[in-house]
């Protein structure tokens, strides 16, 4: 495997439009990827699909997840895109530009140092809090909270990873905004140290 770096390091098989992708990124084999962001040292596994997201710095995203799995248009009289993408079925006719903004409106955003497992579906307007977890298989349809662990379908809440004060600490210390060499000067310390220690030794 190539060694990453602050070049993005994108599988031949996969596909990135219209995104940006920040140092020591990597998309993986079969992943599909448009009109996102990627924040710096994240990663997308094998045959991930991600449209339309703001991805933070360090999250760890599992093979097979769909992130956007975006919604039909229930209301009307039809669901089926020949309305909404008439313009690849009849001449002369245009696609439905306002749908795609819709769509687009509701944008998933995934926060620093989160774990998205293996097949989760995160649906359109998610928020995922930094610290967070999503279990393999799970459906996201509403907000997750900071350092929250979460799973099934409906994706509920299982637990917290930490306690409120914790959680403050981690945020206020916000490590995933250190430089590259601080990150390598500290790793015996994200090894060894238990999450109070390592709060208590870098806070303020």
């Amino acid at each position: 495997m190539p060694k990453l770096s602050e070049t993005p390091l994108i599988h031949e098989t996969a596909r990135v439009t219209r995104s940006t992708l920040g140092r020591y990124t990597e998309i993986d084999e079969g992943c599909i990827v448009s009109e996102c962001e990627v924040g710096d040292y994240s990663y997308l596994i094998r045959q991930t699909e991600a449209w339309c997201a703001s991805i933070g710095k360090f999250s760890n995203i599992a093979s097979h997840v769909r992130i956007n799995a975006t919604n039909h248009p229930m209301w009307r009289a039809t669901q089926h895109h020949f309305t909404y993408r008439a313009g690849d079925y009849f001449e002369d006719a245009e696609n439905e530009d306002g749908f795609f903004d819709w769509r687009r409106d509701h944008r998933i955003h995934i926060g620093h140092d989160t774990w998205i497992g293996h097949g989760a579906i995160i649906m359109p307007g998610v928020t995922i809090g930094n610290g967070a977890v999503v279990g393999s298989g799970s459906v996201v349809t509403k907000d997750v909270a900071p350092y929250a662990i979460v799973g099934g379908s409906p994706a509920r809440l299982i637990r917290m990873r930490f306690d409120d004060r914790l959680v403050t600490r981690l945020h206020d210390l916000s490590w995933w905004e250190w430089s590259h060499s601080q990150l390598h000067e500290r790793i015996d310390d994200f090894r060894n140290l238990q999450v109070d220690e390592f709060v208590e030794k870098y806070g303020s």
